[in-house]
């Protein structure tokens, strides 16, 4: 039996995103851990997160979970989503916060004046259903329609340093990338916890996926 761990630093969305890959992965042992023993020992490892960035790092630092989450990108599946994402990136513009570096980029605030192509003004935070355009083929997207909507809860976005690690994109006033994947990395900036039947597709091909 696969071992599939969910990190708990405090800061994540833990019992809807671990309750979702039961669902999807009913012969699989899912367990909620801040043991950087568990983590290490998993199988896989989902990495989620919300709030506040700089709130999120200073968790991951006081826990000493820092490490774990390193190696454990390093060495296995692994999949970010939302601020979970987000803390992969070198650095984020929210609280001028250095993330745990392991994709090259930064992550950017939507600007203050933010226009549909109506003219509508758009609301920061994101909020809401959006679609996702997928940028290749890659096994976490098997099944899932290209431009299906996924629920979104944000009000910053990865820029990448290298074009080929974007693997989704959205448009929120403008285009900008909401998943990455490098490797065994995937990183999502919506939450397929809330997704519904696409979200939890991504959640049964994470947890099939062997890079």
């Amino acid at each position: 039996m696969q071992t599939i761990a969910v990190i708990d630093y405090g800061m994540g969305n833990l019992r809807s995103v671990s309750k979702a890959i039961e669902h999807v992965a009913p012969q699989a042992h899912v367990v909620v851990t801040s043991d950087a023993r568990v983590i290490g020992a998993a199988s896989r490892v989902v990495f989620p997160g919300q709030g506040a960035m700089p709130d999120c790092m200073r968790e991951m630092q006081a826990s000493g979970l820092a490490d774990a989450v390193r190696a454990a990108a390093r060495t296995k599946p692994f999949l970010g989503i939302c601020i979970g994402m987000q803390m992969i990136f070198d650095f984020s513009e929210e609280g001028g916060t250095t993330g745990l570096g392991l994709l090259a980029g930064t992550v950017k605030r939507f600007a203050g004046d933010m226009r549909g192509a109506d003219g509508t003004r758009l609301k920061v935070p994101h909020m809401g259903w959006n679609r996702v355009h997928q940028h290749g083929s890659h096994p976490l997207w098997r099944g899932i329609e290209d431009d299906s909507r996924f629920y979104f809860v944000h009000s910053f976005y990865p820029v990448s340093a290298q074009a080929a690690d974007c693997a989704g994109s959205s448009d929120y006033g403008i285009h900008f990338c909401c998943v990455v994947a490098r490797d065994n990395i995937f990183g999502v900036q919506f939450h397929p916890e809330k997704s519904h039947r696409a979200g939890l597709a991504l959640f049964a091909n994470f947890v099939a996926w062997n890079p």
